[in-house]
């Protein structure tokens, strides 16, 4: 590929809710650039951007892409992004990754949940975008009622560039509301006159000069408006609105040369946040300067190895050189530099500023590392994931897989960040965190395609406790004689409830020697040892206290072992005796969802056991509820939220105490955990 400096070079991400065709709209660019020979499609999994098999089998994105075109002496990135819910960690990394962004709309759809989503997200980063009204072929598509639907969602700052000419089977292109001399048909003349009146009304509003001149009633030259444009456009006053339908190429012309003209190059970006020894460091975008290239994303590959995208902030990122890690104070070796494009690779020399590219085999760096150099080691902001929300335990499916399990999860949480591996203490589990059921599930397929290690995914153990409720005193006598010398220990114990969360003390108020000094810490190992499984379901036992108070000793037949049996059993029996009681994970979660649905939401809530702790009403008509309710009734709560709010739903949660669980509930917990215990013989 040829070389690019900064200023041609315009990287963009795309945006969408699942199923706008932002796929296409990238298929359909390569092609219009002459990047590849043939146009693919989702449906047979030709595309450049869905090349795994997990897209191909589900006809969607699962991933980031990187889609480099070449156009008019510029150079498109193409940042492909998934558009469904569980990929908030793509996009995530996408978003660093670009200057501006295009977010698809489905025409006969309109304004969905996931393109308010995006919107937000672009919002938060600061990115110019335009709005590709995609699908103008499809039944229902109608110019009126999605402008209508941006309007609402987003506001008058998004214009039209463009009206379409027809509709559904009768679209046929676009018409240019930027030159006087309008080429609209007949039957459109009316319509694109008031649209073009509205797009100079909005490019006044972004340039006093242009303002003036538009109130004297003079008219703004095709020069003038391509100028204000942009100006707004990289204000964030106006955002552009166009139309097309990707698989036809229809509209796709158009749509790179308006990225090309009015969306920034990198140089017109702010760049992100960096220090350099602790101290604020700005990135100047500068091929001389000091190198700073920031890995946006990791991919794991059994055969090529990992392979690390970045892109380059500052200086010439060049292959066959040594870059610095100042996250692991590690130098690497760099062989050779690749411009990506889906899954094929082309060999570059060097890269400039503002350009992306990948590098494969940096055994040490990770996704949000920055590379340097040793002299002046930079290190920029790393990327912010999402929190899981939805887990999985993960045992492996036979003993072939035990060893490789883990080294493969470790290696799928590294391509994705928003996969979090983590152990329950108490469960001894394995769990798989990440932001959705479709999520955690691909993961195990890649995994299993990848690394050759099959998994299975099981719903995760509910780490119960047990502790009593009551007081009790209990005697337990461990006498055996079997020849030579017997055994003999002798205890009283007291056991008695201590607040949530104390865990266990033991104590002892021994008078008189009848247990000897020697032998109580015996006494308190045994109690220890008792503590691993309780009475009622043999979940381990918390928040209490044993305090040794009385006992007696055999001279001869006594030893340490015998008070340790006999503590064991005497603070087992106390327990039995204390009116024993089961405690529950409780969880904080705050929950966010559209007021429309709030009722629903909170009456699921209180069958789930909850207890409402607050709502607060917030922008753009959303409530955030604030509950404690158990964890074993959240366990698939990701999922019913995304089903009772369309997907508009979102919720963090967090460990917040124990409780008694209520006693009507003690015998089902009782009955799953034997069945479990069963199915392990």
């Amino acid at each position: 590929m040829a070389k690019f400096e900064t200023n041609q070079l315009r990287d963009i991400v795309l945006l969408s809710h699942s199923g706008a065709g932002k796929t296409m709209i990238g298929e359909a660019m390569l092609f219009a650039a002459g990047a590849t020979t043939r146009m693919g499609n989702t449906t047979d999994g030709t595309t450049a951007s869905d090349y795994e098999p997990e897209e191909q089998k589900r006809q969607t994105s699962v991933q980031t892409s990187i889609l480099p075109a070449q156009w008019k002496k510029h150079k498109i990135n193409v940042i492909d992004t998934p558009g469904y819910a569980d990929y908030r960690g793509e996009v995530v990394s996408g978003l660093r990754a670009a200057d501006a962004a295009v977010l698809a709309v489905a025409a006969q759809a309109g304004v969905e949940v996931g393109t308010k989503q995006m919107w937000q997200m672009a919002e938060e980063h600061g990115l110019p975008r335009i709005l590709f009204i995609n699908k103008m072929d499809r039944e229902n598509a109608s110019y009126e009622r999605v402008m209508a639907s941006i309007s609402e969602a987003f506001g008058r700052k998004c214009v039209a560039i463009q009206v379409p000419i027809g509709a559904e089977s009768k679209f046929s292109g676009v018409v240019g509301l930027m030159d006087a001399e309008s080429k609209a048909p007949a039957d459109l003349k009316g319509e694109a006159e008031s649209a073009r009146e509205r797009l100079m009304e909005a490019i006044a509003e972004a340039d006093d000069e242009l303002a003036e001149k538009y109130l004297e009633g003079k008219p703004l030259t095709r020069d003038e408006m391509a100028a204000g444009l942009r100006k707004g456009v990289l204000a964030g006053t106006i955002v552009p609105v166009m139309f097309g339908a990707a698989p036809s190429g229809k509209g796709i012309h158009e749509l790179m040369d308006a990225i090309v003209e009015f969306l920034p190059s990198p140089a017109e970006s702010a760049a992100p946040k960096a220090t350099s020894g602790g101290i604020a460091a700005a990135l100047k975008w500068d091929a001389a300067g000091p190198l700073a290239a920031f890995v946006f994303k990791t991919s794991a590959d059994p055969f090529v190895g990992k392979l690390s995208y970045f892109k380059v902030f500052s200086g010439a990122f060049k292959s066959d050189s040594q870059v610095f890690n100042a996250r692991k104070n590690e130098t690497e070796r760099i062989g050779q530099v690749f411009v990506v494009r889906g899954k094929t690779q082309e060999t570059t020399d060097s890269l400039a500023p503002g350009d992306i590219g990948a590098v494969p085999k940096l055994s040490g760096v990770l996704t949000g590392d920055t590379l340097s150099v040793k002299e002046k080691p930079i290190t920029i902001e790393p990327l912010k994931f999402p929190a899981p929300v939805y887990q999985m335990a993960v045992y492996p499916k036979s003993k072939a897989d035990v060893d490789k399990m883990t080294t493969a999860l470790a290696r799928i949480c590294e391509e994705d960040p928003s996969l979090v591996l983590t152990r329950e203490h108490d469960t001894l589990e394995m769990l798989l965190c990440g932001l959705g059921d479709t999520h955690v599930e691909v993961a195990i397929e890649k995994i299993k395609r990848k690394f050759g290690a099959e998994i299975v995914l099981q719903t995760p153990k509910v780490p119960y406790k047990e502790t009593i409720s009551g007081r009790a005193k209990v005697e337990y006598k461990h006498k055996k004689q079997s020849g030579g010398h017997g055994q003999y220990g002798h205890v009283f114990v007291e056991v008695e409830p201590l607040p949530r969360g104390s865990g266990f003390e033991f104590a002892e108020r021994v008078v008189g020697g009848s247990v000897p000094r020697e032998y109580i810490p015996a006494v308190e190992k045994g109690c220890h040892k008792a503590l691993g499984e309780g009475v009622v379901a043999g979940f381990p036992v918390v928040d209490v206290r044993a305090t040794l108070f009385d006992g007696s000793f055999h001279p001869v037949d006594s030893s340490g072992i015998c008070f340790e049996i006999a503590g064991s059993h005497a603070f087992a029996n106390g327990i039995k005796q204390a009116n024993p009681v089961i405690l529950e994970p409780v969880m904080y979660a705050s929950i966010t969802v559209p007021d429309a649905v709030a009722g629903d939401v909170m009456g699921d809530l209180n069958s789930k056991r909850a207890r409402i702790m607050g709502m607060t009403p917030g922008g753009e008509g959303m409530t955030t509820i604030e509950v404690n309710v158990p964890q074993a009734e959240m366990l698939r709560y990701a999922t019913e939220l995304r089903s009772q709010t369309q997907g508009r739903g979102l919720f963090t949660m967090k460990f917040d105490h124990y409780d008694t669980v209520p006693s009507n509930l003690v015998q089902r917990i009782v009955a799953q955990r034997q069945q479990r215990e069963t199915a392990k013989v």
